[in-house]
């Protein structure tokens, strides 16, 4: 079934402390027009994530729109506690055009994009993507987390937990679920930290994936929503060593409030490439492919005019992935293919892309 019609879901995961509540609370600040709704997911606390996100509610987000879920990690609690909320959430008054999910620490993404999959919910909302923080610093040094006793005490307190799992292999975990990365305190971690961090990601990556790096949680919202992934569609492609056995819980307080530099809107280039008619549509997206390989594009997305086919085709690439489906007529709107690119200013050279795409 086409997403189209579906509210997208954003699954942010990440170990404890690496920055899931601040890069939400960016996104609420910055919410692109858009009026989100986000549900964080505690294991055993106070709630206190939930309280910070909710001092900050606003118009494009308020209180009613942000819903915690303590009871336990979602996706053992799927009928009782994450259903329920998020069918809450799609009978507002006021709908919300995209919905923000913080896992807790430790818990596995997967069973989560498999609970999408529910009768209730699955023709009303899809995962538009899962976004993976790690914390720089923590990741060059060989760590995932930046206090590891910290992360340990987590994990001793709750009986309902596999102990004897290796941190690596949640991290793991979390890696191959992603759709994209971002490196948590860059600022920190320095140039050479975040080289170690990438070459650590990139061996534990089962594909390429576009990695970030953001000071603050601040990245511009455009590249980490409407990647429309739908990931719920994509689970084969994103393995996992706990496929039956899920039980790893955590808690992400990272609350940092220092000013150093970060990922402004400003570093961030969008450019639009205009095309007449394609002839072959398949030449197009292997050009998309090798494009985001050579220049570390991040996005690519649009509509394609394929000579001969009624249809528009929707493009939509996130890093090396990419995804093409005929979705409807081109009715009264002009036959055109027009895409966006979206990549580091340092990354943007027009004249090579519009090259590279056929323009």
């Amino acid at each position: 079934m086409s997403t189209l019609n579906k509210i997208p879901v954003t699954v942010i995961t990440g170990f404890l402390g690496a920055g899931k509540t601040t890069l939400i609370r960016h996104l609420m600040q910055n919410p692109q027009g858009k009026r989100l709704a986000v549900v964080v997911n505690e294991f055993g606390t106070a709630g206190v994530d939930g309280e910070i996100l909710k001092s900050c509610a606003d118009e494009n987000c308020p209180a009613e729109n942000i819903m915690e879920l303590a009871n336990g990690c979602i996706c053992c609690t799927v009928a009782d506690d994450f259903i329920p909320t998020i069918e809450q959430l799609m009978d507002l008054p006021e709908k919300p055009d995209h919905i923000v999910i913080e896992t807790s620490g430790l818990a596995l993404p997967k069973p989560l994009l498999k609970a999408f999959d529910w009768p209730a919910i699955r023709s009303r909302i899809t995962v538009d993507g899962v976004v993976a923080l790690a914390d720089a610093e923590a990741v060059a040094r060989g760590q995932f987390a930046t206090d590891l006793d910290a992360v340990q005490a987590q994990r001793e307190a709750d009986e309902g937990i596999d102990h004897e799992t290796p941190l690596s292999e949640l991290f793991k975990d979390q890696i191959s679920c992603a759709d994209i990365i971002l490196l948590s305190k860059a600022d920190l971690a320095g140039e050479d930290g975040l080289d170690k961090a990438r070459a650590v990601i990139e061996a534990e990556a089962p594909r390429k994936l576009p990695i970030l790096s953001m000071s603050e949680g601040v990245i511009d919202p455009r590249v980490i929503l409407g990647l429309e992934a739908a990931a719920e569609d994509d689970l084969d492609a994103r393995p996992s060593h706990h496929e039956d056995h899920h039980h790893h819980h955590d808690d992400d307080h990272d609350h940092d409030h220092h000013h150093h530099h970060d990922h402004s809107h400003d570093d961030f280039d969008t450019i639009v490439v205009d095309l007449g008619e394609v002839s072959d549509p398949q030449a197009l997206q292997d050009a998309i492919v090798k494009l985001a390989r050579e220049r570390n594009i991040l996005r690519v997305k649009g509509y394609v005019a394929v000579e001969g086919k009624p249809m528009r085709m929707l493009v939509q690439a996130v890093g090396e992935r990419l995804r093409a489906q005929y979705d409807q007529p081109w009715g009264d709107m002009p036959r055109r293919t027009q895409l966006v690119v979206i990549a580091e200013h340092d990354n943007i050279d027009e004249a090579a892309i519009r090259a590279a795409l056929g323009a």
